[in-house]
């Protein structure tokens, strides 16, 4: 569906969410769906006024109540439904096929992104809200001073991973791959990444998240940061050293057993709101050449400027040379805003109505280019296929949220041995014949794909292009 136009005049025929013949909401959806309107409205109100504000245990129920309850509600009517994906209207649908109401989901979702990171104050209706959850995980109120935009945040975010992701447990019900996966990236999110970070503030401990490490968590390694933490005593002391263990050790380890998808599908918060917020999405994603080639420019593009600006950032705080240092200083602010908050939070979210589910992960993210390289080049993971029952019906790569063109791969009986693939193996449950299989299994059976080596580097790199011909 990679063909889908920037702007689907056919989805539009009629602005209605729902208007495809294939599916018709059931009982059960359409009360979640009248609760997640109530807390559409509810939320609108408490912007608009001060009666978030004056109410903020009322609204907060109404608010988080109705996307939570309302989310999980409408997904349970899934169960009356056969599970599996179900291609039958995409195309006709407004809100997945680029129409007017995914153009209009977008726009909304960047527009909040830009008042989050730009202007949180404009949120002031809203960031009460959180405050009676505020108080009892880190014993303190929700204000724009304390970071209460965050806090507001990260509760949306973990309550969209958990209810969106009850939808996909129904959804992919058939199958204890994705039963037991879509578990592990609720429970990261919800303890890992929003419990235990505000419990430790709540025990005036740094705000820690056991499961990020460098480069993704940009600044771990930034030597003022490193000062913070070990001035903050022993609990920051030791997750300096866990977050060297984790990319030194585990992160090489995991991958050369399991792929790149032990984290990307099974730990990642950003990989957790892609497989469960953003699935419905995930058949937008560009599967062209042209956007592969982008692609390993990009990705490799930013873990190359964050290893170098660490670098010089080490090299300015050790040699204390001032124009060094204002280089550094200066690497470090942009970075924060383009990569940071730019690339990872507006675009990496905002777009997903618009080019798929993994923007942020597939284009911008420096673990995903690490965690690749391994598994392209040291793993024992890989995709295996059957050419011979292959039947080019598309699906692989539809629905195949890297833009990795699957059926390419399976025409040929090739083995899938890409650095992007983030092993979510929707590609084999949505083929009718079987002819996909996520294995595990010796490096020297991997591949009827590329050579291993420094050629295959080169090329997977698009270094010297066309001189490897």
């Amino acid at each position: 569906m990679s063909d889908i136009p920037i702007y689907n005049a056919d989805a539009d025929r009629s602005l209605g969410l729902f208007d495809n013949p294939a599916w018709r909401a059931k009982s059960l959806e359409k009360a979640g769906l009248a609760l997640v309107a109530l807390a559409v409205v509810a939320t609108v109100v408490a912007l608009a006024s001060d009666l978030g504000r004056q109410r903020p245990g009322l609204f907060a129920w109404l608010v988080f109540g109705g996307f939570g309850v309302g989310g999980v509600v409408f997904a349970l009517g899934g169960l009356r439904r056969a599970s599996g994906v179900r291609n039958d209207g995409k195309m006709f649908s407004s809100n997945q096929a680029r129409g007017a109401v995914g153009w209009i989901s977008g726009l909304v979702l960047t527009g909040l992104y830009v008042v989050l990171y730009f202007a949180p104050e404009a949120l002031a209706g809203l960031i009460p809200l959180g405050d009676p959850l505020s108080r009892l995980l880190r014993d303190q109120p929700a204000t724009v001073a304390n970071g209460g935009q965050w806090f507001l945040y990260s509760t949306f975010y973990t309550l969209a991973v958990g209810a969106m992701g009850v939808r996909a447990l129904v959804r992919y019900r058939h199958s204890r791959y994705h039963v037991v996966r879509t578990l592990s990236v609720v429970f990261f999110q919800t303890i890992l990444a929003f419990a235990l970070p505000y419990l430790l503030m709540r025990l005036q401990q740094p705000e820690l998240f056991l499961h990020y490490t460098w480069p993704l968590d940009y600044d771990l390694f930034f030597p003022w940061k490193m000062e913070e933490l070990r001035a903050s005593g022993q609990l920051g002391v030791a997750m300096l050293i866990w977050g060297a263990i984790l990319i030194a050790v585990v992160t090489p380890i995991l991958t050369f057993y399991f792929g790149k998808r032990w984290y990307c599908s099974w730990v990642c918060g950003c990989g957790g709101l892609a497989e469960t917020a953003g699935d419905p999405y995930r058949h937008l994603s560009d599967t062209s050449l042209g956007a592969w080639k982008v692609e390993r420019w990009m990705v490799h593009g930013v873990l190359a400027a964050i290893v170098v600006g660490t670098a010089v950032l080490w090299v300015a705080a050790l040699l204390d040379v001032g124009w060094l240092d204002a280089v550094a200083g200066t690497f470090s602010w942009l970075y924060g805003l383009i990569i940071g908050s730019i690339f990872a939070g507006v675009v990496g979210v905002g777009f997903y109505p618009l080019m798929g589910s993994r923007v942020w992960c597939r284009f911008g993210c420096p673990m995903a280019a690490v965690l690749g390289l391994q598994q392209r080049f040291f793993s024992r993971f890989r995709i295996t296929t059957n050419g011979g029952q292959c039947i080019s019906c598309g699906n692989c790569s539809a629905y195949c949220e890297m833009g990795i063109d699957v059926r390419w791969y399976a025409q040929r009986g090739q083995n899938i041995v890409r650095a992007s693939c983030v092993g979510c193996g929707i590609c084999s449950t949505v083929c009718p014949r079987g002819v996909l299989k996520l294995e595990n299994g010796p490096r020297g059976d991997r591949a009827t794909a590329a050579p291993l080596g420094a050629p295959a580097l080169i090329s997977e790199l698009s270094i010297l292009d066309g001189a490897m011909d």
